[in-house]
C-alpha cells in the first residue's frame, strides 16, 4: 500500500512528462496542498487557470481512478504532516465565515456516513471473534486515542474479567505492561493521525508474539493497518487543531454493543450485582420528578 506522504514525490518524479496545464497543477499542489485538499476539480481548475478536464487527466497521470482519490490523498498528506497551528489555519481556510457549528456537526455526519460505507462488515465479524475468544485483552491509545481507549476499556470491563487498559506515560511503561502477550492474547490499537508511535511500537510488538492485533484506524495507509490481523478503518477529519473522532467513537459503540449481545447472559448477573452495588454505596445521584 502507497503512503500518502509519497504523494509529492511521485509528483516530483513526474514533473518532466507533464504536460503545460498539468505542471501548473503540479506547481500548485506541491507549494499550497494543504488548501488543494479541500477544493473540488472545478475548484483547482479554476485556481490553477486549466480545463477541468486536465485536472482530472492530472490525477488519471498520477495513477489515481480520478479526482476524488487524488483529493482523499491529499487530505490524507495534510492530516499527517501539518503541525496544530497549521491544521487551525487549514480549517480557518475551509470553513471561511461558515457558521462553524453547524459546518463541524455536518462534516462529523458525513464521515459516520463514509464509515459505514466503507467499513469491512466480515472483518468487523471477525474481530468480535477473536475478541470473545481471547485469554487476555489489552487496548492501547495514546494522546487524543486515549479518551478512546478509555471509553472501550470501561464498557469491555463490565462485559469481561480479562480486559488490560495499557497505561501510556512512556513507552517503556508500555512495554513492561504488555510484556507478556501471547498468541492467545489480542491488542487494540487506536491510532489516527499524527500517528502515535508508541502505539505503532506496541502494536509491532504483539504481532512478533503471534497475538491477534486489531487496528481501529483511519485508513489503508495508516501505519496500523499492515500490523493489524482485523483493520476497523473509521473514517476521521480535521476539526481545527483537534481531530473528528466521532466515527470510530460509532465503530467503537457497535463494538461493544455487539460484544454485550453475545455475552447477554453473563451480562445480565454482573449488572444485577452492580445494580445493588451502585444503589448501597448511592453511586449515582437520584433524580425525582417534580
Amino acid at each position: 500500500m502507497e503512503k500518502h506522504s509519497d504523494l509529492l514525490g511521485r509528483i516530483n518524479n513526474l514533473y518532466a512528462s507533464f504536460s503545460k496545464g498539468q505542471k501548473k497543477i503540479a506547481n500548485y499542489l506541491v507549494a499550497n496542498y494543504n488548501k488543494a485538499a479541500f477544493m473540488t476539480a472545478s475548484q483547482l481548475s479554476e485556481e490553477t487557470s486549466v480545463s477541468c478536464s486536465t485536472v482530472v487527466r492530472f490525477a488519471v497521470e498520477l495513477g489515481y481512478d480520478g479526482y476524488p482519490m487524488l483529493q482523499r490523498a491529499l487530505q490524507e498528506l495534510v492530516r499527517t504532516n501539518l503541525t496544530a497551528f497549521q491544521r487551525i489555519e487549514t480549517t480557518t481556510a475551509r470553513v471561511g465565515k461558515q457558521n462553524l457549528l453547524t459546518t463541524i456537526l455536518n462534516f462529523d455526519i458525513i464521515k459516520i456516513k463514509q464509515t459505514l460505507e466503507e467499513i469491512d462488515h466480515n472483518v468487523f465479524s471477525a474481530a468480535v471473534e477473536a475478541i470473545l475468544n481471547a485469554e487476555k485483552i489489552y487496548i492501547v491509545g495514546v494522546r487524543s486515542a486515549s479518551a478512546l481507549a478509555t471509553f472501550l476499556g470501561f464498557y469491555l470491563n463490565l462485559i469481561f474479567d480479562n480486559i488490560r487498559l495499557v497505561h501510556t506515560t512512556s513507552a517503556s511503561e508500555i512495554f513492561e505492561q504488555i510484556l507478556r502477550i501471547g498468541s492467545n492474547d489480542v491488542l487494540i490499537g487506536i491510532t489516527f493521525p499524527r500517528y502515535s508511535a508508541r502505539t505503532i511500537k506496541a502494536m509491532q510488538y504483539a504481532k512478533n508474539q503471534d497475538a491477534t492485533v486489531i487496528a481501529i484506524t483511519d485508513s489503508k495507509a495508516s501505519p496500523a493497518t499492515p500490523l493489524a490481523s482485523y483493520p476497523l478503518i473509521a473514517e476521521t477529519d480535521i476539526a481545527s487543531f483537534a481531530d473528528s473522532l466521532v466515527a470510530p467513537l460509532s465503530v467503537i459503540n457497535a463494538l461493544i454493543a455487539e460484544l454485550g449481545m453475545r455475552k447477554k447472559g453473563d451480562l445480565q448477573k454482573s449488572f444485577d450485582a452492580l445494580e445493588r452495588i451502585w444503589d448501597e454505596y448511592e453511586v449515582y445521584e437520584a433524580v425525582e420528578d417534580e
